[in-house]
């Protein structure tokens, strides 16, 4: 075989092997791109899910298409802010005058309890005029009955007589007298010290000599 004849066979399997190089080259590109044609699907499909708007989204927009909608929810939230105020505003009230009340009432309660001792002298003035058979002079009576008015418009009360039954909230027992078989309970037989309240407030319990009934 002469050399030329050599070099065309070499020739002509050399071109072969580009072929089917250049073939499996091209089958490779293809596969690739079928491989990444369902992502490029996948892709597109996703996308008109991120656009769907929550539920709000859909309110909001059917607001600003309603105006009278949009109104109407407006006019609902201000008047749950109205009505949330309006009862702060009423319990404030009432916490107010509830300490008005109080500082008043513990106000009344610092001057009048120091005159009870005034009423007290009082009391022992009458005592004494009556057990000698008379009575307090005119100028100092007047002054008596005047201070005791007084103090009862402003709320200051006198309790504490014999026969009352011993209640420990209004009465001091500062003896025991024996028993008495004219009473059921224990009872007030002597009233030392009468006592004193402002409506439920006691400013001086009675001070009291008690019996008790036969055991």
């Amino acid at each position: 075989m002469s050399d030329e004849q050599h070099a065309q066979d070499e020739q002509h399997a050399q071109d072969g092997q580009d072929t089917t190089a250049a073939a499996g080259t091209g089958g490779g590109t293809d596969a690739e791109q079928q491989h990444e044609a369902p992502a490029d699907g996948q892709a597109a499909s996703a996308t008109p899910l991120d656009d769907v708007p929550a539920d709000g989204g859909v309110a909001d927009a059917a607001e600003a298409d309603d105006p009278l909608a949009a109104t109407q929810r407006a006019l609902e939230e201000r008047t749950v802010d109205l009505q949330r105020l309006q009862a702060e505003f009423l319990n404030y009230k009432r916490r107010v005058e509830r300490d008005r009340d109080l500082l008043k009432e513990n106000a009344r309660y610092d001057v009048l309890a120091p005159i009870t001792e005034v009423l007290d002298t009082v009391d022992r003035a009458r005592e004494s005029a009556e057990k000698s058979g008379t009575e307090l002079d005119g100028g100092l009576r007047a002054v008596a009955e005047q201070l005791e008015r007084t103090v009862e418009r402003l709320g200051l009360t006198k309790f504490g007589v014999s026969g009352d039954a011993f209640d420990p909230q209004l009465h001091e027992a500062l003896s025991h007298l024996g028993e008495d078989a004219e009473v059921e309970v224990t009872t007030c037989k002597v009233v030392a010290k009468a006592g004193y309240r402002i409506g439920d407030r006691v400013v001086r319990a009675a001070q009291v000599l008690v019996v008790d009934p036969p055991a």
